[in-house]
């Protein structure tokens, strides 16, 4: 017979939260759930989660407590009513925010008598527990390794170091990369927009050629990390000379230039300082400055 599994306490019950207390459940954990709107417990309920009526009963049902609400604010307050009953708790926090607050967190859990986790999610709710989601998480690494098991049950663990900021780091630097795509998309279909070009039709260029471009995503990370940035792919002395093009073009049609002006400036601070020979991967050391 094998030994139960450990017992998981979810604090907060958005689309997330609520993915994550199910993941728990469906790989055999006794959980405990509280939502400050009692109402979003119900259907954890029905699939077996306790109800606690307070967040202080919730973190009494539990070794580990997993937080998951919409800001770190948030989660300050929350945490702020518990106070010492975290004492001998593992407590994961994947609440997004920055490595600033993941520190100040970790640093009052401690003083807490709490073992702090704190995780960055890279997965949609309706990913959670499936074959391509992951989790990002920093801390001790003795907590990481006694509770990695049981956190398994969301998708991959992701350990990426002791220092409690870096899951956020990584996490919004994940983010940054997929809102930039998000937004060149965007003002891509708004531009062919103007001139009624239906964008699932366009759509099929993009995709591909937008696949075709992020093949280049390695080597520039050798570039950054070399500080070697010299190319024989397109300069920024070229894209400086391009890239009115794009303003203008945008201009004329209508679509808002809100998005890419500051990328002009980037490529003037560029050719100004000297770099003009230079790949597209030095932009990443002028972001820097």
């Amino acid at each position: 017979m094998s030994a139960p599994k450990p017992a998981v306490s979810v604090l907060g019950l958005g689309l997330m939260g609520s993915a994550l207390a199910a993941a728990f459940l469906k790989a055999g954990h006794p959980v405990t759930v509280w939502n400050r709107s009692a109402a979003r417990t119900g259907p954890l309920v029905a699939q077996g989660a306790l109800p606690a009526a307070t967040p202080v009963d919730a973190v009494a049902s539990s070794p580990l407590v997993v937080v998951c609400l919409l800001t770190n604010e948030n989660v300050q307050e929350l945490l702020a009513t518990l106070g010492d009953d975290l004492a001998g708790r593992a407590l994961v926090n994947v609440t997004n925010g920055t490595p600033a607050q993941a520190r100040e967190l970790a640093a009052w859990a401690t003083e807490q008598g709490a073992d702090y986790l704190d995780g960055g999610i890279m997965a949609v709710p309706q990913m959670i527990a499936g074959p391509h989601a992951y989790v990002l998480y920093s801390g001790p690494q003795r907590t990481f390794d006694a509770h990695r098991e049981t956190l398994s049950a969301l998708g991959g663990t992701n350990y990426v170091g002791t220092d409690p900021g870096l899951a956020a780091l990584y996490d919004l630097a994940l983010l940054t990369g997929m809102y930039g795509m998000v937004l060149g998309v965007m003002q891509a279909y708004a531009l062919v927009r103007t001139e009624d070009i239906p964008a699932t039709e366009f759509s099929e260029l993009l995709v591909p050629w937008i696949n075709a471009m992020l093949a280049g995503a390695p080597q520039w990370a050798k570039a950054i990390d070399s500080g070697r940035h010299l190319t024989d792919v397109s300069s920024l002395a070229v894209n400086h000379a391009a890239f009115p093009n794009f303003l203008a073009a945008f201009r004329e049609q209508g679509v808002r230039t809100d998005l890419f002006e500051p990328f002009q400036a980037i490529l003037d601070r560029a050719m100004a300082e000297g770099y003009e020979a230079d790949g597209l991967s030095r932009i990443a050391d002028l972001l820097r400055k």
